[in-house]
């Protein structure tokens, strides 16, 4: 019955005992939006799995009702993945229930990109700020500050861990104490193997190529040209004795530009392509479409207000502020219009290192059971939280923890997290 069902609208769901009005118009309420064409398939492509759990939908209580896509999409991910009650979900349901929650990342990711195309700079700079903590901005801010001071340095003449810093590639040699960020937010290239082996065997090859973009000023299409074909033999050269051949990648070329000009240039990985491409209103690229990031992508965010913005004033007697640095890497600070939850802060790679360094310092460990049963894991979490010492920051952050137990981490473990990155 429910595959006969799949595009109508929530108002002609089935449903049986009490109906919950409340539920029923915040599903429906879309129908009612302006919505863009992008939008709009969203929508009916969510309806699809909305009907599968249709039931399970209407036994939870919702008492917000957005008149906007993005306030939509974020109240019934909130639904899908903090208040619907899973124990009354049958098996075959937590595959559409994934796949629900899928489609309304993407869509939270589209819209807020979609607000970049008409924010100015004060209402592009204020998301950011508002971003901070799920984005882990200071994190991101610190490694921005390192690229600065190894920029100049041509990547032949660094060391390992720099060449890995500037293009992207966490590892184990990257001592915490020192490297106290994730090299790899914005856009890590530790998937791309071949990108990996040709920039340790042939740097200076690389820095040709890069050699081509200045470190001041607009970048001029010849110059961006010019780049791109310098780096596309390093490819070709690679690829003359191999039967498949290989193309250039465009997501890790696009780490090294805006590596060297954060003000210039967006960086890419493959899965981020088509949320940013929807989002900008752009024909999606392909992984070697080159001239499309820089005619659409880039020529698109150029005709952004926030991106002409002026450099902020900066007393001299002040430091830099959180805008002024933003401001420097402007392009860069694009992907936090990506959607994120508090999850990806805590999966920085430089917290795990960290955490597993401080392990190997501890005389015993204790083996994480996995919580299974969502009661038991509010229940640890609020235990923990009636400590009346814990900060503000800490006992408003009650779900995230949770979600971090239920994954099978002690509570200590995550609170300690949280200090780390919130300070």
């Amino acid at each position: 019955m429910a595959k006969n069902i799949y595009f109508l609208c929530p108002n002609q769901l089935p449903l049986c005992g009490v109906i919950n009005s409340l539920m029923r118009k915040l599903l429906s309420s879309p129908v009612n939006m302006a919505l863009s064409d992008a939008e709009n398939a969203i929508y009916q492509n969510a309806l699809k799995y909305i009907a599968e759990i249709s039931l399970n939908l209407m036994a939870v209580k919702v008492t917000e009702h957005p008149d906007d896509f993005l306030g939509w999409s974020n109240t019934l991910l909130d639904v899908c993945r903090n208040k619907i009650n899973f124990d009354l979900l049958e098996p075959e349901q937590f595959k559409p229930l994934k796949k629900l929650e899928d489609i309304l990342i993407s869509a939270v990711s589209i819209s807020q990109l979609k607000m970049t195309r008409i924010a100015p700079w004060p209402i592009y700079v204020d998301f950011i700020k508002h971003q901070a903590d799920i984005h882990a901005l200071d994190e991101r801010l610190r490694l921005l500050e390192y690229i600065s001071t190894i920029r100049n340095i041509p990547l032949a003449q660094m060391s390992d861990t720099q060449r890995l810093a500037f293009s992207g590639k966490h590892t184990s040699m990257h001592e915490p104490s020192v490297f106290t960020f994730d090299v790899e937010w914005f856009a890590g290239t530790k998937g791309a193997k071949i990108f990996q082996t040709l920039l340790e065997q042939q740097p200076e090859k690389f820095d040709e190529a890069l050699s081509h973009i200045p470190l001041e000023g607009d970048v001029t299409p010849a110059q961006y040209q010019a780049f791109i074909n310098s780096y596309r033999d390093i490819f070709t050269s690679y690829a003359v004795d191999k039967p498949s051949g290989e193309k250039a990648p465009l997501a890790p070329a696009t780490r090294l530009l805006a590596m060297r000009r954060p003000d210039q240039f967006i960086a890419l990985t493959n899965s981020k392509i088509d949320t940013l491409c929807q989002g900008l209103s752009i024909a999606k690229l392909s992984a070697n479409d080159f001239d499309g990031y820089w005619q659409d992508m880039i020529g698109t965010i150029r005709t952004s207000a926030w991106w002409h913005q002026a450099e902020p004033e900066l007393a001299i007697e002040l430091e830099e502020s959180i805008e002024h640095k933003v401001w420097r890497a402007r392009a860069l600070f694009i992907d936090v219009f990506l959607y994120a939850d508090e999850n990806l802060a805590l999966n920085s790679n430089y917290l795990r290192l960290l955490d597993k360094r401080s392990k190997k310092n501890t005389t015993s460990t204790k083996t994480i059971t996995r919580i299974k049963s969502k009661q038991t894991a509010e229940m640890i979490v609020d235990k923990a939280l009636a400590d009346e010492s814990l900060p503000e920051y800490i006992q408003g952050k009650r779900e995230s923890i949770i979600n971090e137990v239920k994954n099978g981490k002690s509570v200590e473990h995550v609170i300690g997290l949280m200090r780390a990155i919130f300070g």
